[in-house]
């Protein structure tokens, strides 16, 4: 009987030991599965408004900065340029016809002094001054034109993932409306969802170690980039009939709140592709 009790006895302390061994490498080590894959997103947004004549990329295509992804009807931009250069050359007409009028009337009055009067030397003067004026308003609409023959043409503004591409030849676009979402390759991190019991001793730039769902086997290292200051509360927010909403608890149940933490990954195997949304168990190794 004595042997049962002292092996029982055994058991027990080294299931204490062990289950208190892993609450000191939690504590210290803080853990959660509450992971997930973040980037930049940069929203493709067409600067006018027109008919896709062209597509250059497709849906879950990967792109390098700098790529067309679309081309925009340019027929009207491009007579709209025309019309603005056609402008700019009657602007510069008019400006020489003022300049020479001006130089012609003060040659005469420096031969013949009082043979002009001050009158028309001033009108001349703010003649040339109002041409001047009306040459550089109609450089800008030139310069305006041509941006927006420019912009009839979509490029990648920088190295991702195209997603959600569902353009057609044909479709109408409007200008500074968004039409795909273009996924920055080099601006993946994981956020990370800590009770706050686990922040005490947790700064930027401690070791991290995430796994994620799809890659159980792989480890990939990482660094604690932020820690979130702040979370939406619960409590208080405005409901029905312009009362609060307030969440019933009990007294003696303190529920910890999740902490956003965003790590930053420092390794990321060839075979290892990440994707946004993605789910990841992140471990924090404090310094």
């Amino acid at each position: 009987m004595f042997k049962r009790y002292f092996i029982t006895l055994l058991l027990v302390l080294g299931a204490g030991t062990v289950i208190a061994h892993f609450y000191s490498l939690y504590t210290q080590n803080p853990w959660t599965r509450d992971g997930h894959i973040n980037a930049y997103i940069v929203s493709i947004t067409p600067r006018v408004t027109g008919q896709v004549t062209a597509l250059h990329v497709s849906d879950n295509s990967e792109v390098k900065k700098g790529d067309m992804l679309f081309e925009i009807d340019d027929s009207l931009y491009k007579v709209a340029y025309h019309k603005a250069l056609a402008s700019l050359h009657q602007a510069q007409v008019a400006l020489d016809k003022a300049l020479n009028q001006e130089k012609r009337a003060k040659a005469l009055q420096k031969r013949l002094p009082g043979a002009v009067p001050v009158l028309t030397l001033d009108n001349l003067d703010n003649s040339v001054q109002s041409a001047i004026a009306n040459l550089n308003m109609t450089k800008a609409v030139v310069e305006e034109a041509k941006l927006n023959l420019n912009y009839t043409k979509v490029f990648a503004s920088t190295d991702g993932f195209i997603t959600n591409f569902n353009l057609r030849v044909g479709s109408q676009v409007v200008a500074n409306t968004p039409v795909v979402a273009l996924i920055d390759a080099n601006s993946f991190w994981v956020d990370g969802y800590f009770k706050e019991t686990d922040l005490e001793g947790v700064n930027p730039n401690d070791t991290a170690f995430i796994t994620l769902l799809t890659n159980s086997n792989e480890v990939l290292e990482g660094k604690v980039k932020s820690i979130g200051y702040g979370i939406a509360k619960q409590d208080g927010v405005t409901g029905e009939a312009l009362l609060p909403n307030v969440n019933p608890n009990f007294q003696w149940i303190r529920l910890a709140q999740r902490i956003p933490i965003k790590v930053t990954l420092t390794t990321l195997p060839s075979n290892v592709q990440l994707r946004v949304g993605m789910t990841a168990s992140i471990k924090i190794i404090k310094e």
